[in-house]
C-alpha cells in the first residue's frame, strides 16, 4: 500500500480523535501499523485513544513504542506524562519523574516557559518524595537556566531562597547526605553573592541563615566560623553569630583564646546573654575560679538550661564544698538530660552522689542510696562503693559500712577515700587511735587532698587529755588543710576556735571565722563567731556591715542569728524600733526560740509598747515555762498598766516557788497599790489584808537583800499607809522582827501608832543606806506629820510628843528641799505641816505654796492647798481663784471642787448641793459625802420644796437618796465617832426602805450622843430611832423609847400613837392623837390627826364618829385629799355609792394629784362604778387615766389587774399592761407579773399556742420574783391546771400532774407569814387554792385522794361549808362514773342541793348544780339554778359571772330548740339571756346561739346566713376560734340546703385560708349523702 493510503488512515484516525471516537481510531490506526509496522504517529494515537478509552496498559505500551522509535519527538512524551498525571497507579507515579526530566531536556531547547512548568512539577515530586538530592538538582538547574537566560539578578537569589527555604524545612527532621547539602551551601553562597546591597537587611537575613545551617553540619566548622567572622565584619553589632560560635564553643569544651574572646564580646553586646555567662562559668571552671565559675552559670542557666551547663555548675559547688547546692544542680541537670546523653547523665549521677555523701544526714543518704540505683554498674565501681558506704554510715549504720569495707579490700582496692572511709568509722565508734592511722594512711594516698588533713586535725582536737593539753598538732593540720584547700570552710572554723580558745588570739580567730564564714554562709556558728569577736573589740562598724550583708542576701525566714544580734545591738543602743524589726525577722526564722521572744518583749517594754511586750513575755513563758524573768517581765507591765490583781497572780507564780527579790519587791509594791484603792473606796478591811500581805513579802525580800534601800523605804510606805483606815481597823500582823521584837517571838498585831513606829523604823534604816535620797527624807517627815496629827494623844506624853512629831517631820521636809529645792512636791508637803495646828505658821505655808507652783506651774495640789489656806483665812475671793486654777489643771481632782463647794455654801449659793454632789462622783472624800449629805437631807427636810424644778433636779433626777446613802456608809464605815454622819445615815435609809440598816445607824447616833451633853440633838435622834423601831415592827421598844423623849414635839407624838396603833393599843393611840391635835399648829397637820382618828374609830366600829370626824376634815381651811380618800373608801365599804361618789366627786375637784393619789383615785373609781354595776366603764376609766399618765406604772398595773375581772374579752391587752408595768418599775413589775399570768389565763394562752409566751411562763417569773406571794403560787396552780386541761383535751398525756398536794402546801405556809391586815384574803385565797386543788385531781381522775384532801381540812373544821361542797361534788362524780353515768337518786340531788345552799356566794357551785341537774335532764331545775347564780352574781356585783350564767342559760336552753321539742318557751330564754348579755356588752358567744337559734326556727331564712356568715367573716382577732368552726359548720349546712354552690365554694377557700380541715370533711360527708 502506497503512503497516500498511511496518510488517508491517519488523517481518518485523527478526526476519530478529534470526534472521541476511540474505537474507530484504534481501527485506523491498526490498519496503518499493518502498512507500516514503525509509524510514530499512528503508535501516538493509538497511546492517546487507549487512554480515552481507559486502557492505560496499551496506552503506556503504545507511548514506549513511540518514544523507542523517535526518542527525541515531543508528542510521545508529553502524552505519556498525560498518562502518567491521570492514571492512579503506583507504577505510573515512578515513572512520573523521569518522564518529566526527559521533558525538561526537551523544552530547555524549544520551549523554555514550558521547561519551567515541567521543573516546578518535577520539584513538587521529589519534594513530596523527600528526594532533596534531586530536588537540589532540578532547583539548581532552574537557575542555571534563568541564569543562561539572562533573568535580573533579584529573581535569581528569590528562587535561590526558595530553594533554600524547601531544602531548609527537612533540615532538621532528615538526614541530608553530603552532595545534597553542598549544593544547598553552593545556593547560598551564590545568593550571598548576588544579594545586593552589601551590606543590607536582606543579605543581613540571609547571612544569618547560612550560619544557622552550617552550625548544624559539624563537619563544616571552618567554613561556619569564616561565615560568623564574614557575618560580624559586616554586622558588629549582631548578636547571633556569637551566639553560634558560642554555642560551638561550649558543645566542643573549647576554651582557647578565640572562645573566651566570643564569650566576652557576646556579654557586651547582650550582658543578659545565656551563652556568654555559661562560656566565661566555664573557664573559670577550669582555671579554678569556683566562686566566678558558680556566679556565672547560675546566671547562665536562668536564661538557657542545659545539662552541661548544670554539670559545671555542680562540680564547681563541689569544689568550694557546697554539696547541697551540688546535688541540686546535679537534679536539674538530670531532668533536662536528653537521652542520647548517656555519658553526660552518668557523670550527673557520680557527682550527685559524691555531694549527697559528702553533705551528710540521713536524709541525703536516703538520697544517695537511691542515686547509686541508678547508676549503671554501679557496683563494679570501687569509689561508687566507697561513697555507698558514707551513705550507710551517715545513717548510722556502721555494720553495713564495715561489711562493704571488707568486700573493698578483697577486691585490693587501695583508694584514699576507702582509707578516710574507715577512719570516719573508728571515729564514729570512738577508736580515736585507729581513726588517726586510717586518716594518716588517706593523707598518704592522697598528700595534696585537704580534706584528710581537716579530718585529722579535727580528730586531734576531740581527742582525750593529752590532745586538749597541747592541740599544736591539730593546729598543724589544720592549717595544712586549709593551705592544700582554702574553700574549706570547716578548716577555717576550727581554727578559729584554736586561735579564740587556745591561743587567745582574738583578732585571728575574728579573721579565721569571717573566711569560713565567706566561704560557707549557712554556717551560723562562723558568722555569728565572727560578729560576736568584733563587737567584743569594738569594732561595730565591722561587725554591723557583716550583719547587713547576710541580712541582704536572706531570704525571708532564714539568717535567725544575724538577725537576732543585730537587733540586740539596736536595743543596746537605744533604737528600740529597728530592734523590734529585725527580732520579729529572728522570730520569723524561729519561731519557737523563746529567748528571742524575752528579747522581743524587752525591745517593745522599751518602746513604751506594753499591750505588744505582754504578748510577746506571755509567748516565752508558753515556750519556756521554767523561765523566771518572762513571768516578772510580764507582771511588772501589768503593774505599770494599773493591772495590780493581775500582777500579784504573775509575781504569785515566781514567789511560790522561789525567794526572787524584783518578784517579792513588785509583789508588795502592787498589793499597796491595790490596798490604797481600796482605801479610796473605803473598803478598809480588804486594804489591811493587803497590806499585811505586803509587809510579809516585803519582809521576805528584806531578809535577802537588807542592803537595798527601796526594801525599806517600801516597808515604811506599807506601815505609813496604815494610818488612812478607821483606827478600830488598822490591827495589822507584822513580822516580830520588824517590829523590834526576838525573832523567836510570836508575831504581834500592830495598831495605827505602832505601825506608824516600825514605818519610821523602817525610814531610817534605808536613810543610813541612802542618807542623800531626799525622797527618804520626805517619806519620814509625813510619817512624822501622821503620828503627831492622825492619831488620839490620850496622855500626858502623847501630849508631849506631838508638836515634838510636828517639828520633827517639818526639819526632814526643810532637809528634803535643801537637797531637793525643784521638788514641787516637798514644797507642797512643808506648807501643809505648816498650816498644821501645832504650828500654824501661814506665812510659812503660803509660801511654800507658791514655792510649790513656781517650780511646777501645773501643780494642782498646790493650787489647792493655798485655796484652802486663804479660806480658812477668810479669803473667800482668792480662795476662789486658787480653787479655780486647780480645776482648770485637773478637773478630775475632788479636792479643789470640795473647796468650791465650801465657798459656795458659805456665800448661800444655790449650786452648793450640786457641787458637793460632783464630789461624790469624782471619789470618795470624807469632806464631800458628808457636805452632799447634809444637802440632800437639808432638801428632805424641808416638805414646801418639794413640786419645784429644783428638788425634781438634785433630789429625783440625780438619783440623790441613793447616791448619798453609798457614800455615807463609806464615810460611816472609816469615821465611826460622827453622830451627825448615823443621823443622817438613818435618815436617807428610811427614805430607801432599808429598815434594819436604818435602826442600826440611829442606835450608833443614840449611843455616841449619850456619851455627850447635847439633850436637843439627842432627843431629835431618840425620836427617829423610835420611829425606826415601829417601822421595823418592834413596838413596845419604839414605845419605851418615845416614852423616853420630853413628847414635846409634834413628829414624836405622831410616832408615838400610830406605834401604839400598830402594837393594838387603840384606846391609848386615840388619846396621843388627841395630845397631838392640841399640839398642832397648822390646819393641814390637823387635818391628817383627824384623818387617823376616824381610822382608829372605824377600826374600832365607831362608823359614825369615823363619818363625823371625816367630814370635820372637810370643812377645814386646808382640807387634804387623804381624808376624802378615807371617806370613799368607806362609802365603798359599806356599798353607799352616794357617799362614795360624793367624796370622789369632792376629791377630784381638788385638781392634779401626786402619782400616789392618782393611783387610788383611779382605783376609787373603778370601784365605785363596779358597784354602781357599770362593768365596761371599769377599764374605759382604767384606760384613760393610763392615757393621762403613761409614766405611772402602778396604773399600767391597775388596768392590768382590772380587765380580767370586768372586762376580760380584752385580756391579751391586760397582758401587755401588765408587762409595761413590768418594764417600767420593778417594784409594780413583781405583782404586775401576776396579772399579767392571770390576764393570759383569761385569754386561754397556753404552751400548745404559744411556747414562748404563756400563762405557765408568766407564772414561773411571777414565783420567782415574789416568791413569798401566796398569790402567785395560786396562779402557778392554775396555770398548770390550765396546760393539764389543755393535754386532755387535745388527747395528750398532762406533764405536770400530782402538783396539787405541793402547791397547795405552799399557799398555805405563805398565808401564815402575811401581815395581819391582809389575812381575810388570804384566807380567801387559801380556800380557793383548796378548791383547784380538789378540781385538778377530779381532772386526773384521783378522786380518792380528792376526799381524802378535803376529809384532813374537814377533820380540823368539821363545819366548814365550802370544804362540804367540795367534798359532795366528788362524791357525785364517782356516782356518775360508776357503770358508765348513774341516775342520782332524789335524796343524793337534796344533799347536794343543800350542801350548793350552805355556799351562798359560790357562784361556781349553782353552775356545778346546774350541770348536774342538766345531766339528769332536770332542765327546768338547771334553769332555776343558773337564775339563781344570775341574782347571786347581780347582787355580788360579779360582771364575770353574769356574763357566765346567762350564757350557760342560753346554751341549755338552746338544746332543747334544736331537739325539736314544741312550744317557744325555750326559744324565748334563748332570746332573752342572749339579749341580757349583749347588754352587758358584746359577746360573740351570745351571737352565735342567736344565730343557731334562727337556723333552728327558720333554717333556709336570709337572715339565718346573714347571721352565720356575720360570725364566719368576721375580721376581729377577738373572735374564738370556736365559734368560727361552729358557725362554718352551720352555714355550710344552709348553704347545701340552699344549694348555692358559688357561696359554698367562699366558704370552702376561706376554710382552707384558715385550716379548717374539719369543715372540708363536713363538705365530703354532705356531699356524699346527698349522691
Amino acid at each position: 500500500m502506497s503512503n497516500k493510503e498511511v496518510k488517508a488512515a491517519l488523517k481518518s484516525a485523527k478526526e476519530a480523535i478529534k470526534n472521541k471516537e476511540f474505537k474507530e481510531a484504534l481501527k485506523h490506526c491498526k490498519t496503518v501499523l499493518k502498512l507500516e509496522k514503525n509509524n510514530y504517529n499512528a503508535w501516538v494515537f493509538i497511546g492517546l485513544a487507549a487512554s480515552e478509552l481507559e486502557q492505560p496498559d496499551q496506552s503506556q505500551a503504545a507511548y514506549k513504542k513511540a518514544v523507542e522509535l523517535e526518542p527525541e519527538q515531543l508528542l510521545a512524551w508529553q502524552g505519556l506524562a498525560n498518562l502518567y498525571e491521570k492514571t492512579d497507579q503506583w507504577d505510573f507515579k515512578d515513572e512520573l519523574p523521569n518522564t518529566y526530566q526527559k521533558l525538561v531536556e526537551l523544552y530547555a531547547r524549544s520551549d523554555k516557559n514550558k521547561c519551567y512548568e515541567v521543573m516546578k512539577k518535577l520539584s513538587d515530586i521529589y519534594q513530596s518524595d523527600r528526594e532533596y538530592l534531586k530536588l537540589a538538582k532540578v532547583w539548581l538547574q532552574l537557575v542555571q537556566l534563568k541564569e543562561d537566560e539572562g533573568v535580573d539578578r533579584k529573581e535569581l537569589v528569590q528562587l535561590l531562597q526558595k530553594m533554600m527555604e524547601l531544602l531548609s524545612e527537612f533540615i532538621n527532621g532528615e538526614e541530608q547526605d553530603n552532595e545534597t547539602q553542598q549544593h544547598l551551601i553552593t545556593a547560598f553562597e551564590k545568593a550571598l553573592t548576588l544579594t545586593d546591597p552589601i551590606p543590607g537587611e536582606e543579605h543581613k537575613k540571609l547571612s544569618t541563615d547560612y550560619v544557622k545551617y552550617l552550625s548544624k553540619l559539624p563537619h563544616e566548622e571552618a567554613k561556619m566560623k569564616e561565615a560568623c567572622q564574614s557575618m560580624l565584619t559586616l554586622y558588629p553589632n549582631q548578636t547571633y553569630p556569637l551566639e553560634v560560635l558560642c554555642h560551638h564553643y561550649l558543645k566542643t569544651n573549647n576554651m582557647d583564646e578565640d572562645a573566651v574572646s566570643s564569650f566576652s564580646r557576646l556579654l557586651e553586646l547582650a550582658p543578659n546573654s545565656g551563652l556568654g555567662r555559661l562560656g566565661l562559668g566555664t573557664k573559670a571552671l577550669l582555671e579554678g575560679r569556683y566562686k566566678e565559675a558558680i556566679a556565672d552559670l547560675e546566671q547562665g542557666l536562668k536564661k538557657r538550661s542545659t545539662s552541661t551547663g548544670w554539670y559545671n555548675l555542680a562540680e564547681a559547688q563541689i569544689k568550694i564544698h557546697k554539696y547541697s547546692d551540688s546535688a541540686a544542680s546535679c537534679s536539674q541537670g538530670l531532668d533536662v538530660c536528653t537521652s542520647e546523653d548517656i555519658k553526660l547523665k552518668d557523670k550527673l549521677l557520680r557527682l550527685k552522689m559524691e555531694a549527697l555523701v559528702k553533705s551528710g544526714g540521713e536524709k541525703a543518704a536516703d538520697e544517695a542510696m537511691k542515686t547509686f540505683s541508678q547508676i549503671p554498674e554501679a557496683e563494679k565501681d570501687p569509689l561508687l562503693l566507697v561513697y555507698k558506704g558514707y551513705s550507710f554510715l551517715n545513717k548510722g549504720q556502721t555494720d553495713q559500712t564495715l561489711k562493704l569495707l571488707s568486700e573493698l579490700e578483697a577486691l585490693n582496692s587501695n583508694l584514699a577515700q576507702m582509707s578516710a572511709l574507715r577512719g570516719r568509722v573508728h571515729s564514729a565508734e570512738g577508736q580515736l587511735q585507729l581513726a588517726e592511722q586510717s586518716f594518716l594512711k588517706a593523707a598518704g594516698q592522697s598528700p595534696d587532698s585537704g580534706e584528710y588533713y581537716f579530718l585529722l586535725g579535727k580528730l586531734y582536737w576531740d581527742m582525750g587529755a593529752e590532745t586538749r593539753k597541747d592541740r599544736s598538732k591539730a593546729h598543724t593540720h589544720l592549717l595544712k588543710a586549709a593551705k592544700l584547700d582554702p574553700n574549706l570552710g570547716c578548716a577555717f572554723r576550727y581554727l578559729g576556735h584554736y586561735y579564740r580558745e587556745v591561743a587567745n588570739d582574738n583578732g585571728r580567730a575574728q579573721g579565721c571565722y569571717k573566711k569560713a564564714f565567706q566561704l560557707n554562709s549557712d554556717d551560723v556558728e562562723c558568722g555569728a563567731a565572727a560578729v560576736d569577736l568584733s563587737m567584743g573589740q569594738g569594732d561595730m562598724d565591722n561587725a554591723l556591715a557583716m550583719l547587713q550583708s547576710v541580712i541582704e542576701k536572706a531570704t525571708p525566714g532564714s539568717a535567725k542569728w544575724a538577725w537576732m544580734r543585730r537587733g540586740l545591738y539596736y536595743l543596746k543602743v537605744g533604737e528600740h524600733q529597728k530592734a523590734i524589726n529585725d527580732l520579729q525577722a529572728a522570730l520569723r526564722a524561729d519561731p519557737e526560740d523563746w529567748v528571742c521572744w524575752e528579747c522581743l518583749g524587752e525591745a517593745y517594754l522599751n518602746r513604751r509598747s506594753f499591750t505588744a511586750a505582754l504578748k510577746a513575755f506571755g509567748k516565752a513563758h508558753q515556750l519556756q515555762p521554767s523561765s523566771i524573768y518572762s513571768v516578772y517581765q510580764a507582771a511588772a507591765i501589768k503593774q505599770t498598766l494599773g493591772k495590780f490583781k493581775e500582777a500579784v497572780a504573775e509575781y504569785l507564780q515566781i514567789t511560790t516557788k522561789q525567794d526572787y527579790v524584783p518578784a517579792l519587791k513588785g509583789l508588795g509594791e502592787c498589793q499597796l497599790s491595790l490596798a490604797k484603792s481600796l482605801m479610796e473606796d473605803c473598803r478598809d478591811g480588804g486594804a489591811i489584808d493587803l497590806i499585811q500581805q505586803a509587809l510579809q513579802n516585803l519582809f521576805r525580800a528584806v531578809k535577802l537583800r537588807p542592803d537595798l534601800s527601796c526594801l525599806w523605804k517600801l516597808l515604811g510606805d506599807a506601815c505609813t499607809a496604815a494610818v488612812t483606815v478607821s483606827p478600830n481597823r488598822a490591827e495589822v500582823l507584822v513580822p516580830a522582827l520588824l517590829a523590834g521584837l526576838d525573832p523567836n517571838a510570836p508575831d504581834p498585831i500592830l495598831n495605827q501608832a505602832d505601825m506608824l513606829k516600825v514605818g519610821e523604823r523602817c525610814y531610817a534604816h534605808a536613810l543610813k543606806l541612802m542618807p542623800e535620797a531626799a525622797s527618804l527624807w520626805h517619806d519620814l517627815g509625813l510619817n512624822y506629820y501622821h503620828q503627831a496629827t492622825s492619831l488620839p494623844s490620850l496622855t500626858e506624853k502623847d501630849q508631849d510628843s506631838q508638836p515634838l512629831n510636828l517639828n520633827k517631820a517639818q526639819e526632814c521636809l526643810r532637809k528634803a528641799i535643801k537637797m531637793d529645792s525643784e521638788n514641787h512636791s516637798y514644797w507642797n508637803a512643808l506648807g501643809v505641816i505648816s498650816m498644821n495646828k501645832g504650828l500654824e505658821n501661814f506665812a510659812l505655808a503660803q509660801h511654800c505654796f507658791i514655792k510649790s507652783i513656781q517650780v511646777e506651774p501645773n501643780n494642782v495640789v498646790a493650787w489647792t492647798n493655798l485655796g484652802s489656806l486663804y479660806l480658812k483665812k477668810d479669803s473667800v475671793e482668792l480662795a476662789h481663784e486658787a480653787f479655780k486654777i486647780a480645776q482648770s489643771l485637773e478637773p478630775l481632782y475632788v479636792n479643789c471642787w470640795i473647796g468650791q463647794a465650801l465657798i459656795a455654801e458659805r456665800v448661800g449659793s444655790y449650786d452648793t448641793m450640786d457641787l458637793f454632789r460632783h464630789t461624790t462622783e469624782l471619789s470618795t472624800h470624807m469632806e464631800g459625802v458628808k457636805g452632799y449629805a447634809y444637802w440632800v437631807c437639808s432638801t428632805l427636810l424641808d416638805k414646801n420644796n418639794r413640786d419645784t424644778e429644783l428638788y425634781r433636779y438634785n433630789i429625783v433626777q440625780m438619783n440623790a437618796i441613793s447616791a448619798a446613802q453609798v457614800a455615807l456608809s463609806k464615810y460611816t464605815e472609816r469615821i465611826q465617832s460622827d453622830p451627825d454622819a448615823f443621823i443622817m445615815l438613818g435618815y436617807l435609809n428610811e427614805h430607801l426602805q432599808l429598815k434594819r440598816q436604818a435602826l442600826q445607824a440611829y442606835q450608833r447616833a443614840v449611843e455616841l450622843l449619850q456619851s455627850v451633853s447635847s439633850s436637843e440633838e439627842l432627843a431629835f435622834t431618840l425620836g427617829s430611832y423610835a420611829r425606826a423601831l415601829c417601822t421595823s415592827g418592834q413596838w413596845e421598844e419604839a414605845i419605851q423609847v418615845y416614852n423616853s423623849t420630853p413628847l414635846q414635839d409634834l413628829s414624836d407624838l405622831v410616832g408615838l400613837a400610830l406605834t401604839y396603833c400598830r402594837a393594838g393599843l387603840f384606846p391609848e393611840s386615840i388619846s396621843t392623837y388627841e395630845r397631838a391635835l392640841a399640839v398642832a399648829s397648822s390646819e393641814k397637820d390637823k387635818a391628817y390627826i383627824l384623818t387617823a382618828l376616824a381610822m382608829l374609830q372605824h377600826r374600832q366600829g365607831n362608823l359614825d364618829l369615823a363619818k363625823t370626824l371625816l367630814f370635820k376634815c372637810s370643812v377645814l381651811k386646808e382640807p387634804i385629799s387623804e381624808s376624802l380618800l378615807c371617806l370613799c373608801a368607806l362609802g365603798l365599804v359599806r356599798r353607799d355609792a352616794t357617799l362614795a361618789a360624793a367624796a370622789l366627786t369632792e376629791l377630784l375637784k381638788q385638781g392634779s394629784a401626786s402619782a400616789g393619789v392618782e393611783e387610788q383615785q383611779c382605783l376609787l373609781t373603778c370601784s365605785l362604778l363596779a358597784l354602781q354595776g357599770n362593768y365596761s366603764a371599769v377599764q374605759r376609766e382604767a384606760s384613760r387615766a393610763v392615757h393621762r399618765n403613761p409614766g405611772n406604772p402602778s396604773l399600767w398595773a391597775l388596768l392590768s389587774r382590772v380587765i380580767p375581772q370586768y372586762y376580760p374579752k380584752k385580756a391579751n391587752g391586760g397582758a401587755v399592761a401588765g408587762h409595761v408595768a413590768c418594764l417600767a418599775s420593778m417594784t409594780q413589775g413583781k405583782r404586775a407579773l401576776l396579772y399579767s399570768g392571770v390576764n393570759q389565763l383569761a385569754s386561754g394562752r397556753h404552751s400548745g399556742e404559744d411556747a414562748q409566751s404563756n400563762a405557765l411562763k408568766m407564772m414561773q417569773r411571777a414565783v420567782l420574783l415574789c416568791p413569798d406571794d401566796p398569790a402567785t403560787w395560786a396562779g402557778l396552780m392554775a396555770a398548770c391546771h390550765t396546760e393539764n386541761t389543755c393535754c386532755y383535751l387535745s388527747g395528750s398525756a398532762p406533764r405536770r400532774r400530782s402538783l396539787e398536794h405541793t402547791l397547795m402546801s405552799v399557799v398555805s405556809e405563805k398565808v401564815r407569814s402575811v401581815e395581819e391586815i391582809e389575812r381575810p384574803l388570804a384566807q380567801s385565797l387559801e380556800g380557793w387554792v383548796l378548791q383547784q386543788a380538789v378540781t385538778g385531781l377530779m381532772l386526773e381522775g384521783q378522786l380518792d385522794q380528792a376526799e381524802t384532801l378535803c376529809m384532813q381540812v374537814l377533820n380540823v373544821s368539821p363545819e366548814h361549808p365550802a370544804v362540804m361542797l367540795l367534798l359532795r361534788q366528788v362524791q357525785c362524780q364517782r356516782l356518775l362514773m360508776a357503770d358508765g353515768g348513774t341516775v342520782l337518786p332524789d335524796s343524793v340531788l337534796e344533799q347536794l342541793n343543800k350542801a350548793v345552799a350552805m355556799n351562798p356566794a359560790n357562784l361556781g357551785a349553782w353552775h356545778w348544780l346546774a350541770e348536774v341537774y342538766r345531766s339528769q335532764g332536770l332542765l327546768v331545775q338547771a334553769v332555776l339554778a343558773y337564775r339563781q347564780s344570775l341574782q347571786l352574781a347581780l347582787q355580788l356585783g360579779v360582771h364575770s359571772y353574769q356574763v357566765s350564767s346567762l350564757l350557760r342559760l342560753a346554751l341549755l336552753a338552746l338544746g332543747p330548740c334544736m331537739a325539736g321539742v314544741p312550744g317557744n318557751e325555750w326559744k324565748d330564754l334563748v332570746t332573752e339571756a342572749t339579749t341580757e348579755v349583749l347588754k352587758l356588752g358584746s359577746s360573740r358567744m351570745a351571737l352565735l346561739f342567736q344565730a343557731l337559734l334562727q337556723f333552728v326556727t327558720k333554717m333556709g331564712a336570709r337572715e339565718t346566713r346573714r347571721l352565720l356568715e356575720k360570725q364566719v367573716y368576721a375580721s376581729s382577732e377577738d373572735v374564738p376560734e370556736t365559734v368560727v368552726q361552729v358557725a362554718s359548720w352551720y352555714l355550710l349546712r344552709h348553704l347545701h340546703a340552699k344549694n348555692d354552690q358559688e357561696l359554698i365554694n367562699v366558704l370552702l377557700q376561706h376554710a382552707k385560708m384558715n385550716g379548717n380541715q374539719r369543715l372540708l370533711e363536713l363538705h365530703s360527708l354532705l356531699n356524699s349523702s346527698s349522691i
